[in-house]
């Protein structure tokens, strides 16, 4: 027995949850829908992360929602300012109402004959199990696990007797004032906390395996600052937006198509930006090409002067075993900590671990390959976030939201009950996900669903391309099918009863 049904519900109130509630409120506005949110609070990411120096790793005006201007200076944004914005546009396109807290979809099953999804719902403190139905589904539960990162099998790890800290759980008893701290990563976590620990802890050593690519970036947009003074606000933000996705996308493209050049310019600036003190070939020079993992940004170059200050410093090893007091590294130097902090890395998951079936068939999400970047192949009306990794997430977020709210109200208008894509071609060649070669990617790579090589199955890292055919594009044909499949009443007479199905529609 259902507690209740909605003609949309979405998974996950975090930058992407609220941004789709948003869009369904102005672009489908006669449709009932609710926010199951696994936590306690809204934000996602941006509630979930509070350690020392959490901010964003896209600038604003892309990471910010396109209906609603960033009006903060910086462009490079704390995680307590994004978290400001994200509440405040909640409340006010009144979607801050439509969330249920402590709701986890443990599952999700699609009946075909009732043209509607069931949802198995943990809710409350007390796990009461819940079951809500409805009619379309999308899920912008993220990309990662909430319950940890990665942590490899550190030898030795149980004799260390500091304190061991993940990023994700960081909390407010964690004292890390005056003391040495052994930040472990090279990751955007890892750029983004040694400057911030630097300025109250004794020491801060960052240790990496293998060094990543780090640009030095204004934490403010000075174009984005005179368009401001010179224009009306909603017009400024426009065009610092558009401004920093064509340079972004610019910039990407450049990297990809001269990697050697790209590489010795990121080498140039880092090794300007250090100083004769550190050796920028060592720590700063990747075994990748630009753009093949994500570039990290130092705004203002604060890990830079962290660095060149003596504050912190920077380390390219490999740990051989904890000890009591540290760390021996593989090349037989040691480094002392009172705090480590283990910044290795993500557990992606796709759909937020949702279980999900079709006909009470199981559909394992490595097996699907995604339609448009936002659906999987036979499974019907669901769309899912997931955002660019060459570009900030909200660009494409954004889109697969619109994209939604279009189906939606084809479905509504039409009077269709489903739509799905097939991938009707075996011979078809499937590829990751995500082109990407950080560790977490590669991990996750049997979980997560796959790409095509060609057509609307090519999930491409492309915004214009994206732009085009989620906004544009005909809905129908290309592999999407909109269908009326017979209600449950009709579903159970015999076919002389006049009950066979209507035949599948590539209507536009």
């Amino acid at each position: 027995m259902t507690d209740e049904h909605f003609d949309v519900l979405i998974v996950g109130a975090g930058l992407s949850g609220i941004g789709a509630a948003c869009r369904l409120r102005t672009r489908c506005p006669g449709s009932s829908f609710a926010i199951l949110e696994g936590r306690d609070d809204l934000g996602g990411t941006w509630d979930l992360f509070r350690y020392p120096g959490v901010r964003s790793d896209s600038e604003m005006f892309t990471l910010s929602y396109s209906f609603r201007p960033w009006t903060h200076a910086a462009a490079i944004a704390g995680g307590r300012t994004i978290l400001t914005y994200i509440r405040d546009t909640a409340r006010e396109f009144g979607v801050d109402r439509r969330i249920r807290y402590g709701s986890k979809v443990r599952a999700a099953a699609w009946s075909t004959a009732e043209a509607r999804w069931t949802l198995e719902v943990e809710s409350g403190p007390e796990r009461r199990q819940v079951q809500l139905t409805c009619g379309f589904l999308i899920v912008c539960a993220g990309y990662y696990s909430y319950e940890g990162g990665y942590r490899p099998d550190f030898p030795g790890l149980e004799r260390f007797g500091g304190r061991v800290v993940d990023p994700q759980r960081w909390t407010d008893d964690i004292d890390y004032v005056g003391k040495r701290v052994l930040v472990i990563g090279s990751g955007a976590t890892a750029v983004t906390m040694v400057p911030a620990l630097a300025r109250r802890a004794a020491h801060v050593v960052m240790l990496q395996r293998s060094p990543t690519y780090v640009i030095e970036r204004a934490s403010r947009d000075a174009l984005a600052d005179a368009l401001r003074a010179a224009l009306p606000e909603r017009l400024a933000f426009r065009l610092a937006r558009w401004i920093n996705i064509l340079v972004g996308a610019a910039f990407f493209r450049f990297c990809r198509r001269f990697p050697r050049v790209a590489r010795w310019l990121l080498l140039a600036r880092a090794r300007d930006a250090l100083g004769p003190g550190v050796d920028a070939t060592k720590n700063f020079t990747p075994h990748y090409d630009p753009w093949d993992q994500r570039l990290c940004q130092a705004p203002d170059g604060d890990l830079f002067r962290a660095l060149r200050s003596g504050r912190a410093s920077i380390v390219t090893d490999t740990i051989a075993t904890f000890t009591e007091t540290g760390v021996a590294l593989a090349s037989g130097g040691t480094i002392e900590a009172d705090v480590a902090v283990a910044a290795t890395g993500l557990e992606l998951q796709p759909l937020g671990a949702i279980r999900l079936s079709v006909d009470g068939a199981e559909i394992e999400p490595g097996e699907t390959t995604v339609f448009r970047g936002a659906m999987l192949s036979g499974v019907p009306n669901l769309v899912f976030v997931f955002g660019y990794t060459i570009a900030a997430w909200t660009l494409k977020a954004d889109l697969v939201s619109l994209y939604a709210c279009r189906l939606i109200n084809r479905l509504k208008r039409r009077g269709w009950r489903q739509c799905a894509p097939r991938a009707d071609d075996p011979s078809m060649a499937k590829l990751p996900l995500v082109d990407f070669s950080s560790g977490a990617y590669r991990r996750a790579a049997a979980k997560l669903p796959k790409r095509g090589a060609e057509g609307p199955w090519a999930s491409r890292q492309s915004y214009w391309r994206d732009f085009l055919t989620l906004r544009f594009a005909p809905l129908g044909g290309g592999g999407l099918r909109f269908s009326n499949p017979p209600p449950a009443t009709t579903a159970r007479r015999s076919p002389s009863a006049g009950s066979a199905p209507q035949r599948p529609s590539a209507a536009r």
